[in-house]
């Protein structure tokens, strides 16, 4: 069923080091972008890719998934607890199972990283970004266009590695011939528009160039982030391809520590970014905010302005202090 598949991960054009990791392994395929300041980002999501890398068992599906995402949680947990330097780090994890037998594909799915799905000339997003501007999304009081360009979009809801337990969403997916499927961290989908997207992707000649456009146009967009995609392709034919017949298409990868580290000296100040820019807000603490909101739109129907002003200071504040807590 599996046809081909790709993986390209860049540091981008304002940023010190790459803390995204991904995996193709097949049948698993997974994205994980880190956040924690200084080199705990990369920990990070070094650990939570590393559980899927050394993946074993016969569990399959959303179980399998599940359990997968749990261990990579459980690891990142223990080594900020037991670590000062990687304190408060966390990851976003993005999970696709492949299953053979069934035409079936799992996903797990934890922060806003995303997963997407080309079918018949049109994208779709299958995750929900587990995010702030994702909240107020689903609430009603922004549209999607807003969410594009919302100063606090990087604020996320869920992590791996914040807590010892995490919720993971899982669903599965009915595969058909000639599907391409798209992981990607969010130094993609904040750069390029998901219409930019499909035309690269529809525009290029196989996986391999898909992925390093979409790695061009990010950076062309501003590179503002790290940049991580891995696409992979339901075979046409009917039948199960054998694992030989699942060709990996070579990626270009990021580079490595040291030459970052290199690069580093040619970074400007302004371009300088730091590391820790994004921050982990519950999403309880967020419906919290958007009830008490609603309780005092409703009392006061003819100030409504005020409630809303509240709320955006609250959440900055949150914010602020959520990053002031990650880089003590």
């Amino acid at each position: 069923m599996l046809a081909r598949y790709a993986g390209v991960t860049d540091p981008g054009r304002r940023r010190r080091r790459n803390e995204d990791a991904y995996v193709a392994e097949p049948p698993l395929f997974a994205i994980a972008d880190g956040m924690g300041g200084a080199q705990a980002g990369e920990v990070a999501s070094g650990l939570a890719a590393a559980v899927l890398e050394e993946a074993t068992g016969e569990e399959r599906g959303e179980a399998r998934v599940a359990a997968l995402i749990q261990e990579a949680n459980r690891r990142v947990f223990q080594r900020s607890n037991e670590d000062a330097a990687t304190s408060g780090m966390g990851t976003t994890m993005t999970v696709a199972l492949v299953d053979n037998s069934d035409g079936t594909i799992a996903f797990g799915h934890v922060g806003d990283s995303r997963a997407y799905r080309i079918r018949g000339g049109a994208l779709e997003q299958l995750t929900d970004d587990h995010s702030l501007v994702g909240e107020l999304v689903r609430s009603g009081r922004l549209s999607p266009e807003e969410a594009e360009t919302h100063p606090q979009r990087s604020v996320i809801t869920r992590a791996l590695g914040t807590e010892a337990d995490v919720d993971v969403d899982t669903f599965t997916a009915e595969a058909e011939p000639d599907d391409i499927y798209l992981l990607c961290s969010d130094g993609l989908t904040d750069m390029i528009s998901t219409r930019e997207i499909l035309s690269v992707v529809e525009a290029s000649p196989d996986l391999d160039e898909a992925a390093r456009h979409l790695i061009e146009a990010a950076n062309a967009g501003g590179g503002e982030d790290n940049i991580t995609v891995v696409l992979f392709q339901i075979d046409r034919a009917e039948g199960n391809a054998d694992a030989g017949e699942t060709a990996r298409l070579p990626a270009a990868v990021s580079e490595p520590a040291d030459e970052q580290a290199e690069d580093e000296d040619t970074l400007s100040p302004l371009d300088a970014v730091p590391a820790v820019d994004t921050a982990v807000i519950p999403s309880e603490a967020v419906r919290e905010q958007l009830q008490e909101v609603e309780v005092q739109q409703s009392a006061t129907p003819p100030r409504r302005i005020l409630p809303l002003v509240v709320l955006i200071l609250l959440l900055v504040a949150l914010v602020a202090l959520a990053v002031w807590g990650l880089t003590r």
